[in-house]
């Protein structure tokens, strides 16, 4: 049985959270919110050696060349769309995987819809990526239900789906709000259930929530542990999965070619 597979992912974006509670702040504040976070997040990979995927949208990149271009080779670099705001499939997959490319140099081969909303595959298909990653196969009051979807990675319209993590059986989510708001031994024990059944865990964060919140009126369980807590969590997160498991951690893109190769 082939061992179990470990993707960290990171939706880099505007921070365009605040918007959603009434609080309006520039698209420049979004772009500096997430710099900061992004920053944070990074250099705490970084130093564990850790490959992550980034699903990063074309405003972020444009207006962050340098940082695209001098990503580091462990990590991969996938599409979120180009606005994180708004979404024309026609337009925006095949204009954001297009930016991505020309600024990193790298081919782009995943998608991820912002706020894990629901696009046509056909489409993600024709604007030629191979995989994406926008199912959370559980339900999220307000936002989706998707307690009917497969909760392992499946091949379907010519398109490998990546589902993020959630428990067999109970669906209990294993994303951003979960990581933040479970104790770190609760959030341990659903990885390892989901390592051991699933054989995979796909987790996913954002860079502002590991930046200061202190001045957007967000709700409680939003920003929780935003002055630094969360990267010290989140540490020691990864370096327990790392103690464990020290040749699991992989890319997206990695992990979909290992699926195509039947390994």
């Amino acid at each position: 049985m082939a061992t179990p597979k470990i993707m960290i992912t990171l939706d880099v974006e505007e921070c365009d959270i605040p918007l959603e509670y009434g609080f309006e702040l520039s698209l420049e504040e979004q772009l500096a919110v997430s710099r900061k976070g992004l920053k944070n997040f990074m250099e705490l990979v970084d130093a564990l050696e850790i490959p992550i995927t980034i699903f990063c949208t074309g405003v972020f990149a444009e207006n962050n060349p340098d940082w695209i271009s001098q990503l580091h080779p462990r990590h991969e670099l996938a599409s979120h769309g180009y606005f994180h705001g708004s979404f024309d499939a026609k337009k925006d997959l095949k204009s954001s995987k297009d930016l991505l490319e020309k600024l990193s140099g790298r081919m782009v081969t995943g998608f991820r819809m912002a706020r894990m909303q629901y696009v046509d595959e056909t489409e993600i298909k024709l604007a030629g990526y191979a995989y994406h990653s926008s199912l959370n196969p559980t339900w999220i009051p307000g936002r989706y239900d998707h307690r009917d979807k497969p909760t392992c990675p499946f091949f379907e319209h010519e398109l490998w789906n990546v589902p993020a993590s959630v428990t067999p059986k109970t669906r209990i989510p294993l994303f951003w709000l979960a990581f933040k708001n479970f104790p770190l031994f609760v959030f341990n024990y659903l990885s390892h259930i989901c390592l051991r059944k699933n054989r995979f865990i796909n987790v996913y964060f954002h860079p502002w929530e590991f930046a200061d919140l202190s001045k957007y009126p967000l709700p409680f369980h939003v920003k929780r542990g935003h002055q630094g807590a969360l990267l010290t969590k989140l540490q020691a997160y990864l370096k327990g999965l790392k103690k464990n498991h020290s040749e699991d951690f992989i890319t997206m893109n990695e992990y979909v070619k290992n699926l195509s190769d039947g390994k």
